[in-house]
């Protein structure tokens, strides 16, 4: 109520304000014959004083005053004109002010009624977040997304091509438990632009791997359900985001994903944490990088927040490990071979560093799958079974939610005999 009384008062000032100019008219003050009269009544004057002094001769005197009084009669004609010439019509300029002041309230009502939210009440930040949430909840799904994402134009391929990709369909169709079947069709459908083909047959590749999959398999899969969706972030899609992050919670395409669904649901603050955190990770040739310097500045407005401009890749990220398969702190299979050459102590002695180190990586800023089943095959190699079942019953509950992964750390379990 509050609100619509200031906003009454201010528009029905504004109105009163420009009708008032309306109705007092343009006042530009006295004509300039009306100055002309003053001089030339004063030279009237000065000539008389001038005859008594002496210095004017009568008829030189006469001849003056002559000229000034017919000056005198042409100014006072213009003044005369200027005063009773035609004035601004007052019933016109009552209408036209009325009008106005009509316009003005109502084209302001007229305005907030289709641009504003009438009757929506000032929210806190706890009714925002709030908002937020439910918003998630209900947004549309991934079906409901791709029905009404637009329509992309057909991207002009080789005939030969599209022959290839058909005979692909067909095979696939057939072949539907073949892995490598349908992860080349849904590269090729990707290629084509039949992004929901593609993430259909991205789907049934992880399904059939039976969680033999890695982070960038689910990682490819939300982008393609997101690109189906024209950008936009499904239920669906924030499921493979929630995994691959899971996996590898250093996916940058994956972070910048779950950026752009926090700004699309109301959370741009959550959205800013999660893409400055990512740009500062860089790389800075990373195509994440590209997207999220596009959009973070926009981003932070919406945040309220003070942005500083980041460079990519120049904040060290606690526990960072962009690719961890490639830099594991267990031993590997590799490893132990070449420990069997070495005299027994040593064997140990090596694995056994190897194992402490991840182990308390892992303890501290946690891993992928991988990085767990590893560390419980090193340790049944150790013949320390006992620490082996702790850390595959910790490894239980941390990727309780995640079955691809837990199928991972099971079977590492199952070949230390920890199952049996």
């Amino acid at each position: 109520m509050t609100f619509w009384i200031v906003i009454s008062l201010i528009t029905l000032a504004t109105a009163c304000l420009l009708s008032l100019v309306l109705l007092r008219g343009r006042d530009s003050g006295e004509p300039a014959a009306a100055y002309d009269l003053q001089v030339y009544r004063q030279q009237l004057r000065d000539v008389d004083k001038d005859l008594a002094r002496g210095v004017l001769q009568e008829a030189d005197a006469d001849r003056i005053r002559t000229e000034i009084s017919r000056r005198i009669l042409t100014a006072d004609a213009q003044a005369q004109a200027a005063t009773t010439g035609r004035s601004q019509p007052r019933a016109l300029t009552g209408v036209v002010a009325t009008a106005l002041a009509g316009l003005v309230c109502g084209g302001t009502y007229l305005l907030y009624a289709n641009l504003g939210a009438p009757g929506y009440s000032d929210l806190g930040l706890q009714l925002r977040i709030d908002a937020a949430a439910e918003r998630a909840a209900n947004r549309p799904s991934q079906a409901a997304a791709e029905a009404d994402a637009p329509e992309r134009p057909d991207r002009v391929v080789e005939p030969g091509y599209a022959t290839l990709v058909d005979q692909l369909r067909d095979t696939a169709s057939k072949r539907v438990d073949d892995a490598q079947g349908q992860a080349l069709l849904s590269r090729h459908e990707a290629n084509l632009g039949n992004f929901a083909a593609a993430a259909k047959a991205k789907a049934n590749y992880i399904r059939i791997m039976s969680g033999d999959v890695e982070a960038r398999d689910f990682g490819e899969l939300a982008e393609l359900q997101i690109m189906a969706a024209g950008g936009y972030v499904s239920p669906e899609a924030e499921d493979a985001l929630r995994t691959t992050l899971t996996l590898n919670r250093f996916d940058g395409g994956a972070r910048y994903y779950w950026g752009l669904m926090m700004a699309q649901i109301g959370r741009p603050d959550v959205a800013y944490e999660v893409w400055s955190e990512t740009l500062a990770m860089g790389p800075e040739d990373a195509p994440w990088v590209t997207a999220i310097s596009a959009q973070i500045e926009d981003i932070a407005f919406r945040a309220g927040v003070d942005y500083t401009p980041i460079t990519p890749g120049s904040v060290a990220i606690p526990g960072q490990n962009p690719n961890p398969d490639a830099d594991l702190a267990g031993p590997s299979a590799d490893d132990i071979a070449a420990a069997e050459e070495m005299s027994t102590e040593d064997r140990q002695q090596m694995i056994r560093g190897m194992v402490e180190s991840l182990s308390d990586r892992l303890a501290t800023t946690g891993g992928t799958p991988q990085e767990w089943a590893r560390l419980i095959g090193a340790l049944a190699v150790l013949q320390e079974t006992a620490r082996a079942q702790a850390i595959y019953s910790e490894a239980q509950e941390v990727f309780a939610e995640t079955p691809e992964a837990l199928a991972t750390i099971t079977a590492a379990a199952e070949n230390a005999g920890l199952t049996q």
